[in-house]
């Protein structure tokens, strides 16, 4: 820790958790039931892990990855054509954590932000990036849902439980694509500042450039060291759903590497019109108190925000306990 008290950057001192997904989808009844009560520690103990053997081919993440590179590097104006500021805007392209903010923000980047479940969007350029996205984030998505009913079951409840209770068939997914440039294109700092996400659970993969760190003990760790693997964040709805069993995890962004960074991210949540709160169930087994107030989903994301451009976040609206 600093001299201040703040949290400082140092190396774990136990190890991160590992998730093998293929064991997730394993026909051997106790290697997927070992796997769920790992999952269940990690989410209970770090709110995040790596997952290796996603399933989703390297090949496809690359390709990702040069064609977000291609949007990046298109003019100022062909990314103006796609710039938006709302929440809910299907297609975002901008610069910063707050786009309304731009000359107060400390820490840079540019980021394009699509809503891509229930229904897909994505620029029509650079050649092929739309369909190459699709492909990419029904994957991703298929991953996220088999994580959904990991945790679902690592709460105690049926595999299914979650998705009905919060009608994720019509769930809301984002594919956030994070650009940090170069240190030959942008000499300042590069980064994002601390924040966690909405939704039940991100995936996010990097490009190979470190700089996702994630705050345990009140020491900021990097989760970068570990080959073609996702990181897996908690997020908050699920703290919300699980009535703060499982944490959503403070994350940020730090990048020291002069190359330019990639970050493929996708947030899932519930419906947008779902309201989440604790679940009924898990009260009433644990016999215990809600900590959160309901709220819809989509009202959740809109406060968030406003709350984010002041320096608040949206659990200080809706925690009881």
């Amino acid at each position: 820790m600093s001299s201040n008290g703040a949290p400082t950057s140092l190396e774990p001192q136990d190890p991160m958790p590992v998730i093998d997904y293929s064991l997730l989808t394993s026909r051997i009844a106790n290697e997927r039931s070992k796997v769920i009560q790992d999952i269940g520690k990690a989410c209970e103990d770090w709110g995040c892990f790596m997952l290796v053997n996603h399933g989703i081919p390297e090949i496809l993440i690359a390709e990702m990855m040069h064609a977000s590179n291609e949007f990046f590097n298109m003019t100022t104006e062909e990314k103006l054509e796609f710039e938006a500021h709302g929440v809910l805007d299907p297609i975002r392209c901008s610069t910063g954590f707050n786009p309304d903010n731009k000359d107060k923000d400390l820490l840079w980047r540019e980021y394009l932000r699509l809503i891509v479940h229930p229904d897909f969007n994505c620029p029509h350029k650079p050649r092929g990036f739309s369909e190459l996205a699709s492909i990419y984030v029904k994957k991703t998505r298929m991953v996220a849902m088999e994580l959904v009913k990991g945790v679902s079951e690592s709460l105690g409840f049926e595999a299914s439980y979650m998705n009905e209770e919060l009608n994720l068939d019509s769930g809301f997914q984002l594919l956030a694509i994070n650009y940090y440039p170069s240190l030959m294109e942008f000499d300042g700092k590069r980064g994002l500042m601390p924040h966690t996400d909405h939704g039940l659970l991100t995936l996010l993969y990097e490009n190979g450039v470190p700089g996702l760190e994630v705050l345990q003990n009140r020491k900021w760790i990097g989760m970068s060291d570990v080959p073609n693997a996702f990181a897996i964040l908690i997020s908050d709805h699920m703290e919300i759903f699980s009535n703060g069993k499982y944490k959503s995890k403070l994350h940020r962004t730090v990048v020291n590497d002069k190359r330019t960074r990639i970050t493929l991210v996708n947030p899932n949540g519930p419906s947008l019109d779902t309201t989440v709160g604790p679940s009924s169930r898990l009260l009433e087994r644990d016999t215990c108190l809600p900590r959160y107030l309901p709220m819809k989903y989509s009202e959740y994301l809109k406060l968030q925000t406003k709350l984010t451009t002041e320096g608040k976040h949206a659990f200080d609206k809706i925690r009881l306990l």
